[in-house]
């Protein structure tokens, strides 16, 4: 009975430790979150008195700017998501199977992005890829003046985006590949295996978990994202962050800035559940 009592006091307090940061999670985030879905669906309607009302979402799904905005952010996703992993993984890989200096000074190098706010980084790309900036200006020293700059084109928040996301992706990755043998890797060129082969049929294999989990969290973060799209990104159209932050702000639409936050969370929520589930599979395989 000792026993007993004992581990019911330790459970209780475990319970008491996490309740403070889950109460904390949903006073400040699952309340408000589902105040403003709500408020999406049940407000004021043009006949008069509060019921379901989803005209908020017709006109988004009816309204061509809208649905410019949307597809804009989901191109600019995905391009930035596809090249953050081209990038990074031939560098995690370098990284992982490389010694010496060369490799320290590329993860120094790679990560750097880690330590610089968002607005600088911002601000730098600008300066460096802007017009009249200063990689214009070392091309048209030695001739070239035809260069085109991507910033406020659909490029711009891509390149931002990776550059800013880098450091976490190549974290994760490296992660992913430190948990491959040495010894597996060995076996495999003793019988002959080239480098392809051996990317394609070990490497590859116990990295995907690490490539599904930085592609959910870069998903997440790049399509929500508002500084890169507004500072660096075109204006029409534009990313749903910007576009929301404007309806709200300048517009004045509370009602429809919050339906488009509902349909940017819905379409983030598949990513968080691609998240979750691999992180489930997982720990079943450990």
């Amino acid at each position: 009975m000792a026993g007993t009592n004992k581990t019911d006091k330790i459970d209780w307090l475990g319970y008491g430790f996490i309740a403070i940061p889950v109460m904390a999670i949903v006073i400040f985030l699952f309340y408000p979150a589902a105040l403003a879905i709500f408020g999406t669906l049940f407000h004021q309607r043009p006949e008069g008195g509060v019921g379901l009302d989803f005209s908020s979402y017709v006109f988004f799904f009816t309204d061509p700017y809208s649905l410019a905005n949307l597809f804009r952010t989901l191109w600019t996703t995905i391009a930035a998501l596809v090249l953050i992993i081209a990038v990074n993984l031939p560098i995690a890989l370098y990284m992982r199977f490389t010694k010496g200096w060369l490799a320290a000074l590329i993860q120094g190098l790679a990560l750097f992005p880690m330590f610089v706010p968002g607005i600088i980084i911002c601000y730098a790309l600008i300066r460096y890829l802007g017009p009249n900036g200063w990689l214009q200006s070392l091309l048209a020293s030695i001739g070239f003046t035809h260069y085109a700059s991507p910033i406020t084109t659909p490029w711009g928040p891509v390149i931002g985006l990776i550059w800013d996301g880098m450091p976490m992706t190549l974290l994760i990755l490296i992660s992913g590949l430190s948990t491959i043998s040495d010894a597996s890797i060995e076996a495999a060129k003793d019988v002959g295996a080239s480098r392809l082969r051996l990317f394609r049929s070990i490497i590859l294999p116990q990295i995907s978990h690490s490539i599904l989990i930085v592609s959910a969290l870069n998903f997440l973060g790049f399509f929500g994202q508002v500084l890169m799209p507004f500072m660096l990104g075109p204006t029409n159209p534009e990313m749903m962050g910007p576009f929301m932050l404007r309806t709200f702000v300048s517009v004045r639409d509370p009602l429809q800035a919050a339906t488009q936050a509902t349909i940017t969370f819905l379409i983030c929520s598949l990513a968080g559940l691609v998240y979750i589930r691999s992180l489930a599979a997982r720990k079943e395989e450990r």
